[in-house]
């Protein structure tokens, strides 16, 4: 039984990308491993920030860094399943907040995954946590923050 316990509401989903299982992804005991789902988890993050006309990493070094990742697998997924992954973010601070992920198999309409993603903006020129851009709060209005 999942020690974490992620729920989102469905209102929090605001973009929606298909993904299918390689055989690559397989692991040895026939599904969809962990690293493979993480992968494709940052492909979800790098489309839905790419929707939005954002960047991961700007000319001026300012791009976001993962801070730490929580995953929860409610079913396996195999070989050639089609995933979908909706995305949406939440719980805004100075400096960053955190993207959130619902992955469901629509073959048969089972959530394969929950994940959360904790971000901060960070300038790899400096190597420092730098506040949140404006125009990347401006993206998401709606969003709760938590400062």
């Amino acid at each position: 039984m999942a020690r974490l316990k992620l729920d989102f509401p469905d209102d929090l989903f605001i973009f929606s990308t298909q993904l299918t299982v390689r055989v690559t992804d397989i692991n040895g005991a026939n599904h969809l491993g962990n690293d493979s789902m993480i992968s494709m988890i940052s492909e979800a993050r790098a489309r839905f920030l790419f929707e939005y006309g954002l960047q991961e990493t700007g000319a001026d070094g300012l791009g976001i860094i993962v801070t730490d990742l929580a995953t929860t697998y409610k079913a396996e997924a195999h070989a050639r399943d089609q995933l979908v992954f909706e995305v949406g973010v939440m719980d805004f601070n100075q400096y960053g907040g955190d993207i959130v992920f619902r992955i469901t198999r629509p073959r048969d309409s089972k959530l394969v995954a929950l994940a959360k993603y904790g971000f901060v903006f960070f300038n790899y020129k400096t190597s420092q946590v730098t506040p949140m851009p404006p125009e990347f709060l401006a993206k998401f209005p709606k969003v709760n923050r938590l400062d």
